[in-house]
């Protein structure tokens, strides 16, 4: 028997008074008949016509754009970039809050996690509630950080023009600038280009470097084309049969740096998005663990071995740190980032298969870096279990976060210390470094 059909409200508009901000870039508004609107582009406080993008009759929660701003929060400013607002580019979640008031509304969202899902106060995990903004990041309000190193534009399949997605849509919103954009990707000149045939195209700007290389998807069957963009560059592609990041021309990585120490990332894998980023977390990582001369360390979800490297530097010959990551290329370039120490390893493979045929039962530090999901129930059960008298988690989600926390008290480790950055300016994005320890002291 078929379904009926649902009776959509996309398209209908309420007039709402703006509740708290919600995880995710929006806030938490009440129609007058009582249904949850998760509103995007308003502040809380606000009053507002909000009309409905996502949802229906049965719907648990309605998802909306605040597409009249009727009485503004004194936090509102003119979104710098033209192609922020309802219905166009779904990069940036705040462009129309005020910096400062963006590091509050994160801040807010980190220790509303921290309560609803691991039961702590901003107090409790050592935290002075406070969003941190990257060296130089620190803007009057109006002004935009240049601050993305990696890009990833859509390509329109009838204009070939390069652009940036809606909003949960598979739709492309062309533009001629990305404001967040670093420099480096800029000088490139991706949206004055054609880029006829192709799905995507990836840009990155390296830190520490002038590397700059452009990743091309093809549709399937389409030629690459002959790539004159503005500046140097390294070309790669992806394969449309193998999924692979194969090289066309130029360098199949680029040289990033961190921690006095040059590091190669190949293929478009994973290194930190803002310029400061990879510096500011391995400092908050290492000030947090305070590792010493002769002891032993993990570094999980280790990507090219930015903290393995940091820790090896500071542990010294006495000491060992094994790294555990996925990503085959990634361990490639790990191994090849710290040949230079004898008592570094690197494995492959997944952490929660990985760790346990190590037959490791004790260490000294942990480190973590998982991907948004977090860790998960029993790799953090793993973890509590080899006795480390500090764990260092770097977080992407505060959600996640908070989750993977709770686990880990109830493994027998507090939070001693929270810190949290702004280093994915104008979105909802936040950084988290929590700092573990034996919730018993031992001796």
């Amino acid at each position: 028997m078929q379904a009926e059909p649902k009776n959509s409200l996309v398209g209908e508009e309420y007039e709402v008074e703006v509740g708290p901000v919600a995880h995710g870039g929006h806030c938490i508004a009440r129609t007058a008949e009582g249904r949850v609107l998760f509103v995007r582009h308003t502040l809380p406080g606000e009053k507002i016509v909000a009309r409905v993008t996502e949802g229906d009759e049965s719907s648990r929660f309605l998802r909306a754009d605040a597409v009249t701003v009727l009485e503004p929060a004194k936090d509102r400013v003119t979104a710098p970039c033209p192609y922020a607002g309802p219905g166009r580019c779904g990069g940036c979640d705040w462009q129309h809050a005020k910096p400062g008031a963006q590091r509050r509304l994160k801040g807010e969202v980190i220790a509303e996690q921290l309560q609803r899902l691991a039961g702590l106060t901003p107090e409790e995990a050592g935290w002075d509630g406070t969003v941190m903004p990257a060296e130089g990041d620190k803007l009057p309000a109006g002004e935009v950080p240049q601050w993305r190193t990696r890009v990833q534009y859509a390509v329109d399949a009838e204009s070939g023009r390069a652009g940036l997605r809606r909003h949960r849509s598979h739709e492309i919103e062309p533009v001629d600038h990305c404001m967040i954009a670093a420099q480096g990707v800029s000088e490139l000149g991706i949206e004055q280009r054609g880029w006829s045939g192709m799905e995507s195209i990836e840009a990155i700007a390296a830190t520490g470097s002038q590397d700059r290389q452009v990743i091309l998807a093809p549709r399937p069957g389409a030629r690459l084309p002959i790539v004159e963009l503005d500046k140097p560059v390294s070309v790669m592609r992806v394969g449309e049969k193998d999924g692979g990041v194969h090289r066309v021309h130029g360098r199949p990585f680029v040289r990033e740096r961190a921690d006095g120490r040059t590091y190669r990332v190949g293929s478009g894998g994973f290194w930190q998005v803002h310029p400061k980023a990879a510096d500011t977390l391995v400092t908050a990582v290492m000030q947090g663990l305070l590792p010493r001369k002769g002891e032993t360390a993990l570094d999980l979800y280790c990507g090219v071995g930015l903290f393995a490297g940091a820790i090896a530097d500071r542990v010294g010959d006495e000491g060992a740190v094994l790294g555990i990551e996925s990503s085959k290329r990634a361990v490639e370039d790990a191994r090849h980032n710290l040949a230079a120490f004898d008592r570094v390893r690197i494995e492959q493979g997944k952490v929660e298969s990985v760790l346990p045929r190590t037959g490791i039962t004790e260490v000294d530090l942990i480190v973590l870096d998982p991907p948004r999901a977090g860790a998960g129930k029993s790799t953090v059960q793993h973890l509590a279990g080899l006795g480390a008298r500090r764990i260092a988690y770097v977080a992407c989600d505060p959600a996640a976060l908070a989750r993977d926390l709770g686990y880990f008290r109830e493994g027998g480790y507090r939070v001693r210390m929270l810190r949290a950055f702004d280093l994915f300016p104008m979105t909802h994005h936040v950084e988290c470094v929590a700092i573990l320890e034996p919730a018993e002291r031992r001796r």
